[in-house]
């Protein structure tokens, strides 16, 4: 079977467009830096193709695109056709830096990246770490030997994420194959299974389990698909590839009477299976991937509840197989009903054009009314992050009351007036509290003094938290996946703190961060506590993150529906906010006031 010319992807393009705009930060130009990373941005969170958008359109359909200027639609139209961008290969050949891999390291952007370049030809992590080892980067201008340590510190961390990649990264490509796959003729079922399936952050490879009716047929077409840059093996009902992305993917071709034990199994986790094999064990059975047996016969496998149900357990979601007490649970009856995907009603933070977002208000109410949401927040970010943009006093007023302008011209829609506060190293924040007090939504996050010790990281959040006008911690634990390491929190101190105050914990479900992570989601809903699950989308593409990729860690969490304050109607949600609280709490109050005898 011939192999077709594979189409660039919209990932490859963001890439490029973002490397373009490192290596042109470096040269110190001015303006094109940031519109090449807006375009990145953009294309990173489009619902098409752009070599679908060019076919039909041409550069035309590329230009009317947000933040694309006929100068980068140019440039996309050029890596479209030939899969090359030859202004991007020349600033290689000028610099031969791995520029992308090297910002990756905390601490390190495009011009500490020159310098260190300049100074000792560092192209990677591995020379930097090499460099640091040695004693030499303490010795170039601007960085020192503490600088050195942290940046060892971090190429460690770097390194250790090495060989996996971000669910939100390889998720769209494993649902595309898995459609591809579906597609072929003769194909009864096919599904992604693997740590995908379970939505675990980060996933080191893709596994598929087929049923056809001529397997080898399929093993072949899945081999020579144009994302496939090697194959490993291939056989009658199985194949082993590397893809272009970067990672492997495995294919599994079964008949039917074992498709749900395959699924089963190959979804894992490896923990998971050894529990359920131990059950089968004890029951005097044998439990594989090509079902469940006593002795020669095959007692369950078609489906994955039969096989559950054969062991004298409910069916587990995917997300919950983590070996963490879901098979006891499941014995028990003690499952929960985990929020489902398509619950969210609302969002509840969204940059906009108003700081460092790509869209406006409009546009970012537009694009979540399409998506079926009933209400979102706007919480562009405030004063300390200068870079950003960030709105002082007076702005988050002039943009509330644009706000409440354009709430006037909808119907069965509502924009919540809201910021994403700085927490300074002390814990206070860096808007007063008589401004904060006339929003909507308040949610504060760490953006900076990442080190600070347990101690005082944990007060520095518990103080924000006891603000009173701070409705929702953003992103809690501040980390960037295969970058930054989380803050240093007492994570049961913060949780508890959340119940005493009604502070709302939010799972932010850029791909990057995923934070809350699920283990501390289920901390929060052992307590009690309540949970947002937000896109914190900068552009109308990304919106969809929250559905999926939050959902995703709620649901690995054992959050309900009942958890998260904006899977609820906006009535509920807000009366769930701290300003909602504290009416209910007056309201009370007055009623008993009212019941005592005179």
């Amino acid at each position: 079977m011939a192999r077709r010319r594979r189409s660039v992807s919209n990932a490859e393009v963001a890439r490029a467009l973002r490397e373009m705009a490192l290596f042109l930060e470096m040269d110190g130009v001015a303006f094109k830096p940031r519109a090449y990373e807006k375009a990145a941005q953009v294309v990173a969170g489009l619902d098409r193709p752009l070599a679908q958008i060019d076919e039909e359109a041409g550069a035309a359909g590329l230009e009317a695109l947000p933040e694309i200027g006929a100068g980068i639609a140019e440039r996309i139209e050029e890596l479209l056709h030939s899969g090359r961008l030859q202004e991007l290969e020349a600033l290689r050949r000028e610099r031969p830096i791995d520029v992308l891999e090297l910002i990756a390291v905390e601490g390190l952007g495009a011009k500490r990246a020159l310098a260190l370049y300049d100074a000792l030809g560092i192209r990677n992590v591995r020379e930097l770490e090499r460099a640091c080892r040695a004693g030499r980067v303490r010795e170039v201008p601007g960085f020192g030997a503490k600088s050195e340590a942290r940046l060892l510190e971090s190429v460690g961390f770097v390194a250790g994420s090495r060989g996996r990649q971000l669910l939100g990264t390889v998720l769209p490509l494993a649902r595309e194959l898995e459609a591809r796959l579906a597609a072929l003729p003769g194909v009864r079922h096919a599904a992604v299974a693997g740590s995908i399936r379970r939505g675990r952050e980060t996933i080191g490879d893709l596994d598929f389990v087929v049923v056809a009716r001529e397997p080898a047929r399929i093993t072949e077409a899945f081999a020579t698909m144009p994302e496939v840059v090697r194959v490993y093996g291939r056989g009658e009902t199985k194949a082993l590839v590397r893809l272009e992305a970067g990672i492997d993917a495995d294919l599994r071709a079964v008949h039917e009477a074992s498709f749900g034990a395959a699924l089963v199994y190959f979804t894992g986790s490896k923990a998971h299976n050894v529990e359920l094999r131990r059950i089968a064990q004890k029951a005097g059975l044998k439990l594989n991937e090509y079902g469940l047996f006593r002795g020669r016969e095959r007692i369950a496998g078609r489906s994955e509840e039969d096989v559950y149900d054969a062991l004298g357990l409910a069916w587990i979601a995917p997300e919950l197989r983590e070996a963490r007490g879901e098979i006891e649970a499941a014995r028990e009856g003690r499952l929960p009903r985990l929020i489902e995907y398509g619950a969210l009603r609302g969002d509840l933070q969204i940059q906009t054009d108003w700081s460092d977002g790509s869209a406006s208000i409009e546009e970012m109410a537009g694009a979540a009314r399409k998506l079926g949401l009933e209400y979102i927040a706007i919480t562009d970010h405030t004063r300390d992050l200068a870079m950003t943009g960030g709105s002082d006093e007076a702005r988050l007023l002039e943009q509330a009351q644009e706000i409440a302008r354009i709430n006037r011209k909808l119907r069965g829609f509502r924009i919540l007036s809201g910021a994403e506060v700085n927490i300074r190293a002390d814990g206070s924040l860096d808007i007063a509290d008589d401004v904060l007090a006339q929003l909507d939504v308040v949610g504060a996050a760490i953006h900076s003094a990442f080190r600070q010790s347990r101690e005082d990281a944990t007060r520095r959040v518990l103080r924000a938290m006891r603000n009173p006008h701070v409705d929702i911690l953003f992103h809690p634990t501040a980390r960037l996946l295969g970058r930054r390491e989380p803050v240093a929190l007492d994570i049961d101190a913060v949780v508890r703190a959340a119940v005493e105050t009604g502070t709302v914990l939010e799972i932010d479900a850029q791909p990057e961060r995923l934070d809350l992570k699920d283990e501390f989601v289920r901390k929060a809903v052992d307590a009690g506590a309540k949970l947002a699950i937000d896109s914190d989308a900068h552009h109308p593409g990304q919106l969809g993150w929250a559905d999926t990729l939050g959902i995703a860690v709620a649901r690995r969490g054992w959050a309900r529906r009942e958890d998260v304050v904006n899977a609820q109607p906006l009535a509920d949600c807000r009366a769930l906010l701290k300003d909602g609280r504290a009416a209910r709490s007056r309201r009370k109050r007055a009623a008993r006031r009212r019941r005592r005898p005179a």
